[in-house]
Protein backbone atom coordinates (compact mmCIF):
# COMPACT_ATOMS: atom_id res chain seq x y z
CA UNK A 1 0.00 0.00 0.00
CA UNK A 2 1.35 3.58 -1.00
CA UNK A 3 2.21 5.74 1.97
CA UNK A 4 0.41 8.64 1.17
CA UNK A 5 -2.55 6.05 1.84
CA UNK A 6 -1.57 4.87 4.89
CA UNK A 7 -1.05 8.58 5.77
CA UNK A 8 -5.01 9.25 4.70
CA UNK A 9 -6.57 5.81 6.98
CA UNK A 10 -4.35 7.18 9.77
CA UNK A 11 -6.10 10.80 9.59
CA UNK A 12 -9.23 9.33 9.02
CA UNK A 13 -9.15 6.76 11.86
CA UNK A 14 -8.31 9.91 14.39
CA UNK A 15 -11.05 11.41 12.85
CA UNK A 16 -13.65 8.28 13.22
CA UNK A 17 -12.45 7.70 16.93
CA UNK A 18 -13.11 11.30 17.92
CA UNK A 19 -16.80 11.57 16.30
CA UNK A 20 -19.52 9.35 14.06
CA UNK A 21 -18.93 9.09 10.74
CA UNK A 22 -21.14 6.51 8.19
CA UNK A 23 -19.27 4.40 5.34
CA UNK A 24 -19.49 6.74 2.79
CA UNK A 25 -18.02 9.59 4.98
CA UNK A 26 -14.98 7.39 5.49
CA UNK A 27 -14.49 6.37 2.21
CA UNK A 28 -14.70 9.76 0.74
CA UNK A 29 -12.71 11.34 3.45
CA UNK A 30 -9.70 8.76 2.26
CA UNK A 31 -10.28 9.24 -1.01
CA UNK A 32 -9.80 12.98 -0.64
CA UNK A 33 -7.23 13.00 2.11
CA UNK A 34 -5.06 10.75 0.17
CA UNK A 35 -5.50 12.25 -3.45
CA UNK A 36 -4.60 15.61 -1.83
CA UNK A 37 -1.11 13.99 0.04
CA UNK A 38 -0.02 12.33 -3.20
CA UNK A 39 -0.26 15.76 -4.88
CA UNK A 40 1.76 17.50 -2.09
CA UNK A 41 4.39 14.60 -2.26
CA UNK A 42 4.51 14.86 -5.78
CA UNK A 43 4.78 17.98 -5.96
CA UNK A 44 1.93 18.85 -8.01
CA UNK A 45 -1.21 20.93 -6.65
CA UNK A 46 -3.69 19.06 -4.52
CA UNK A 47 -6.18 17.03 -6.47
CA UNK A 48 -9.60 18.98 -6.27
CA UNK A 49 -12.25 16.67 -5.93
CA UNK A 50 -14.90 17.26 -9.07
CA UNK A 51 -18.02 15.65 -7.90
CA UNK A 52 -20.01 16.12 -4.34
CA UNK A 53 -18.48 14.15 -1.38
CA UNK A 54 -21.65 11.54 -1.07
CA UNK A 55 -24.34 11.38 -3.64
CA UNK A 56 -27.14 14.61 -2.72
CA UNK A 57 -30.17 11.51 -2.96
CA UNK A 58 -28.65 10.36 0.54
CA UNK A 59 -27.25 13.21 2.04
CA UNK A 60 -30.53 13.67 3.98
CA UNK A 61 -30.51 10.54 6.52
CA UNK A 62 -32.69 9.64 9.21
CA UNK A 63 -30.55 10.82 11.73
CA UNK A 64 -28.20 13.34 10.32
CA UNK A 65 -27.89 15.39 6.99
CA UNK A 66 -24.32 14.98 5.14
CA UNK A 67 -23.09 17.87 3.70
CA UNK A 68 -22.12 17.30 -0.39
CA UNK A 69 -19.29 19.94 0.00
CA UNK A 70 -17.38 18.14 2.83
CA UNK A 71 -18.90 15.65 3.82
CA UNK A 72 -19.25 16.26 7.47
CA UNK A 73 -22.35 14.52 8.96
CA UNK A 74 -24.75 16.95 11.42
CA UNK A 75 -28.34 16.96 12.40
CA UNK A 76 -28.89 20.45 10.66
CA UNK A 77 -26.79 22.24 7.73
CA UNK A 78 -26.64 25.38 8.64
CA UNK A 79 -26.44 28.47 7.35
CA UNK A 80 -23.02 29.29 9.38
CA UNK A 81 -21.25 25.68 8.01
CA UNK A 82 -22.50 26.56 4.24
CA UNK A 83 -20.55 30.16 4.61
CA UNK A 84 -17.04 28.01 5.16
CA UNK A 85 -18.26 26.50 1.17
CA UNK A 86 -18.86 30.15 0.40
CA UNK A 87 -22.81 29.26 0.13
CA UNK A 88 -26.00 30.42 0.85
CA UNK A 89 -28.54 27.59 1.53
CA UNK A 90 -30.39 28.30 -1.52
CA UNK A 91 -27.49 28.14 -3.84
CA UNK A 92 -26.85 25.15 -1.81
CA UNK A 93 -29.99 23.37 -2.61
CA UNK A 94 -29.68 24.49 -6.33
CA UNK A 95 -26.42 23.23 -6.89
CA UNK A 96 -27.50 19.31 -5.52
CA UNK A 97 -30.88 19.94 -7.26
CA UNK A 98 -32.92 19.97 -3.87
CA UNK A 99 -36.57 21.66 -4.19
CA UNK A 100 -36.78 25.36 -2.06
CA UNK A 101 -38.57 23.98 0.50
CA UNK A 102 -36.35 21.17 1.29
CA UNK A 103 -34.92 21.21 5.17
CA UNK A 104 -31.65 20.61 5.57
CA UNK A 105 -32.32 18.84 8.53
CA UNK A 106 -32.23 15.04 9.45
CA UNK A 107 -35.19 13.34 8.79
CA UNK A 108 -36.12 12.60 12.55
CA UNK A 109 -35.45 15.99 13.35
CA UNK A 110 -37.83 17.28 10.91
CA UNK A 111 -40.59 14.71 12.02
CA UNK A 112 -40.07 15.99 15.56
CA UNK A 113 -40.31 19.72 15.02
CA UNK A 114 -43.67 19.19 12.64
CA UNK A 115 -45.03 16.86 15.52
CA UNK A 116 -44.06 19.64 17.99
CA UNK A 117 -46.09 22.40 15.85
CA UNK A 118 -48.90 20.61 15.26
CA UNK A 119 -49.17 19.91 19.41
CA UNK A 120 -48.38 23.59 19.80
CA UNK A 121 -51.48 24.43 17.30
CA UNK A 122 -50.19 27.95 16.82
CA UNK A 123 -52.76 28.37 14.23
CA UNK A 124 -56.04 28.35 16.79
CA UNK A 125 -54.39 30.70 19.61
CA UNK A 126 -53.50 33.28 16.50
CA UNK A 127 -57.65 33.05 15.68
CA UNK A 128 -58.26 33.70 18.90
CA UNK A 129 -56.06 36.71 19.76
CA UNK A 130 -58.17 37.74 16.24
CA UNK A 131 -61.35 37.88 17.48
CA UNK A 132 -60.23 39.19 21.09
CA UNK A 133 -59.48 42.30 18.96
Amino acid sequence: MEDYLKQAIEIVKAQASVRNMNEDEITSMIKALAGSIRGITEGAAPVAETGPAIDPKNAIREKSVICCECGKSFKVLTKRHLITHRLTPEQYKEKYGYKKGTPLVAKSLARDRRKTMKDMKLWERRKKTTKAE
